[in-house]
């Protein structure tokens, strides 16, 4: 059953010129529901830095009266950073780029949620963000990966006190994070070598949001794929 959206119902999308957010936005756009789906990236104006907290606080009293959103999707991230790609062992840990990796998959996607909460509409509503399998704790069974491991795996624990605090307010608010699958764009091609089975970004949104617009009201934020299926934290 789908949730209670509204007839004209108004989505917001961040990073959509990536492969994924310009994918949830076409998927939006063709939702003979959704009245407008506004997609924010950093060419826009007023765009946005994710190392930039300024920038990203300018955004949110920027949307707030193009608001209320029943659905905001954050889906910003980077696994390679300036050339320098996961890390596959201790001895290649560096300070800097644990330090980049956090901030741009961390930091300022924290900041994004708290400046964009205010949009948020009352009652049904989803917030939703790209995070990654590899950041589920308890599924960890190859290593490696320290930086963007560490980096997902913590915005994974912001969304859930994030959730319990807004929920205070908004019991049917839901808050997720997402696990797209292994899709094919810029940020996958380096690891594609391997895998049985690339997604084409259409097909992960389509999976993602059959899943988003049935989930069940739940105290806390929920860890989801592509599919539908729960993921341990």
């Amino acid at each position: 059953m789908r949730l209670a959206f509204p007839a004209d119902f108004k989505a917001l999308v961040i990073g959509a010129s990536g492969a994924l957010g310009a994918a949830f936005v076409a998927y939006l756009e063709h939702d003979p529901a959704c009245a407008e789906v506004i997609g924010v990236s950093r060419a826009n104006t007023p765009g946005f830095d994710l190392q930039d907290a300024a920038s990203i606080e300018r955004l949110g009293q920027a949307i707030v009266a193009r608001g209320p959103f029943h659905l905001i999707v954050d889906a910003t991230g980077a696994l390679t950073i300036e050339g320098v790609g996961p890390e596959k062992s201790l001895a290649m840990l560096s300070a800097d780029a644990l330090t980049r990796s956090l901030c741009i998959n961390t930091v300022g996607p924290a900041l994004l949620l708290r400046a964009l909460a205010p949009s948020l509409a009352g009652g049904d509503a989803i917030y939703a963000k790209l995070s990654a399998r590899v950041g589920s704790i308890s599924d960890n069974r190859k290593g490696g990966w320290y930086g963007y491991r560490a980096a997902k795996a913590a915005m994974n624990m912001v969304l859930q006190t994030a959730a319990i605090e807004l929920q205070r307010r908004n019991p049917a608010l839901r808050v997720v994070a997402l696990q797209p699958g292994t899709v094919r764009s810029k940020l996958s091609a380096p690891f594609a070598a391997g895998v049985p089975q690339m997604l084409e970004p259409h097909e992960s949104v389509a999976g993602l949001m059959r899943a988003l617009l049935t989930l069940p009201q739940k105290t806390g934020a929920q860890f989801i794929d592509h599919q539908g299926h729960d993921i341990g934290w």
